[in-house]
């Protein structure tokens, strides 16, 4: 696997795989988990070579989050990337994204203040900003996230229609623990007391999903579902739990396939979301 740093180096190692075929790219910011890799897979499964991003993007982190914690271990992240067959692994340093007096930002309006946009303002707005650098960088012809991220895939393909970049934007499933916990590397975060309180944040969901398979299309009684659900966590504190359109983020009083079921919720101090879709 050949590791990069540079955006010049990473340029010319990607523009020389292209010419022998596709190029998939897998943006991540590092403390990879079983998640990250099924991306991975997917790629390899749709492209001739895989790039994988690592890079802790500081312009989405707002200035009481967890930036200075988020978990990183670069010597574990490149060897699992090595073991799947990973081609180029670009892990710049921030200098190198963001030069000194550097004041370009890409914002997709109304959409980046939906969801997690409105619980973190400006969140949206670094990651498209970041995304927008690395798809410029790299120049891949599909770029994979995980459904989990719901609200930022819908948001990177606004921003990729909007743009008129050519890349197809390849959206995978959730990857969940046996007992139903999304994988997050915040997961990480959470001692085992914590652990367990937050499955009320998948065991919402199914409860969300059966009563709406049972007949309910109101969407203010299914998220009534869903939040009594999360009442009954200890140490959870909700921070929104809605059910929008999966390209829009809106909501609308009925309930119409497909309908994009997303909770956050703080347990402890930390922040984890998770969602599903309503078909």
């Amino acid at each position: 696997m050949n590791v990069l740093t540079t955006i010049g180096e990473t340029r010319t190692a990607c523009r020389a795989a292209k010419r022998n075929g596709s190029l998939g790219l897998v943006p991540t910011m590092g403390a990879l988990h079983e998640g990250h890799l099924s991306l991975v897979r997917a790629a390899q499964k749709r492209s001739g070579t895989v790039a994988v991003s690592l890079f802790v993007n500081p312009t989405q982190f707002g200035p009481t989050e967890d930036l200075a914690k988020y978990p990183r271990d670069f010597e574990r992240d490149r060897d699992l990337l090595e073991k799947e067959g990973v081609a180029f692994l670009f892990a710049p340093a921030v200098e190198e994204m963001y030069p000194a007096g550097a004041g370009t930002f890409v914002t997709v309006e109304g959409l980046s203040d939906r969801l997690d946009g409105r619980s973190r303002p400006g969140h949206f707005r670094g990651v498209t900003t970041v995304v927008a650098k690395l798809f410029h960088i790299i120049e891949p012809e599909c770029a994979f996230f995980g459904q989990k991220d719901a609200a930022q895939v819908a948001v990177i393909r606004r921003m990729v229609r909007d743009l008129d970049l050519p890349i197809e934007i390849v959206v995978c499933p959730i990857v969940r623990e046996p007992d139903g916990l999304a994988m997050s590397s915040r997961n990480l975060y959470l001692n085992p007391e914590q652990r367990q309180a937050a499955l009320v944040l998948s065991r919402s969901l199914r409860a969300v999903e059966e009563r709406f398979r049972n007949g309910e299309k109101c969407a203010a009684a299914l998220v009534e579902t869903g939040k009594n659900v999360i009442a009954q966590g200890p140490s959870v504190r909700l921070d929104y739990y809605e059910i929008v359109d999966p390209e829009t983020l809106l909501s609308s009083a009925e309930v119409r396939s497909p309908a994009l079921v997303a909770v956050a919720a703080f347990v402890g101090t930390t922040r984890l979301i998770d969602n599903v879709v309503l078909t």
